[in-house]
């Protein structure tokens, strides 16, 4: 089976170097329309979440997992510091060590909804999916998810990779990469379907934990209760 991954380029990391890092712990601006929230409590603390209205389907179907308390148990799976953690495999739930993870899903796929507003900036909570190759319509994972840890770019790099990529970001967005950092790369790619509005502190300190050479933590870093913030 292929796992379910977020490429993750060696050039990014050669402009991640030539970074100086710059951070903030709200990175929720006006012109996104958040409303829902839901409270990760993991094993390192707490993250809170806001869910975009602009990407409904993954909003829907994130809360509805969190009610059935699907999340509960599952691992932090994947981290790569300057860049971003991953989690939501079910298969993850009590898994032992040398253990292949991150082919598990909920056995549904959902809808790329490409939202320009939502982007790759740091806090960015975005859908995992499968490659290309055997998903052409950039479908989303039914449950796996990774927040944006992410490094700040040079403006010289992000007008390189517009060209690059055919993208044109905002002024807002340019200033998002260059001052709080993110993963610019997958704009376009992922579905970003909410951002991190406390708890970055948290996001990074799981990032930056020892781990093998698969990128699973060596001391296991798991969701201990995943639950719906009541406004």
């Amino acid at each position: 089976m292929r796992k379910i991954n977020i490429i993750f380029f060696v050039a990014i990391a050669i402009f991640f170097a030539n970074c100086n890092s710059v951070r903030s712990n709200n990175t929720v601006t006006k012109t996104e329309k958040m409303e829902m929230k839901v409270l990760l409590k993991t094993s390192l603390g707490d993250i809170v979440i806001a869910l975009s209205n602009e990407t409904p389907l993954h909003r829907d179907n994130f809360i509805k997992l969190v009610n059935e308390k699907f999340y509960d148990g599952v691992l932090f799976h994947r981290i790569i510091q300057g860049f971003m953690i991953q989690t939501g495999d079910p298969n993850s739930k009590q898994a032992v060590r040398d253990q292949m993870l991150g082919n598990g899903d909920p056995g549904y796929t959902l809808p790329a909804e490409f939202v320009p507003a939502l982007f790759h900036k740091r806090g960015a909570v975005a859908a995992a999916r499968l490659g290309d190759q055997v998903n052409p319509k950039k479908e989303s994972s039914g449950s796996q998810f990774y927040i944006v840890d992410g490094r700040p770019f040079l403006l010289d790099d992000l007008q390189n990779m517009m060209r690059g990529m055919n993208r044109n970001w905002t002024t807002e967005q340019l200033d998002a990469y260059t001052t709080l950092g993110g993963a610019p790369h997958l704009d376009g790619s992922y579905t970003v379907f909410g951002y991190v509005i406390s708890g970055m502190e948290i996001v990074d300190l799981i990032a930056q934990q020892p781990k093998d050479s698969r990128d699973r933590p060596l001391e296991n870093i798991l969701i201990i209760e995943a639950t719906v913030i009541e406004n």
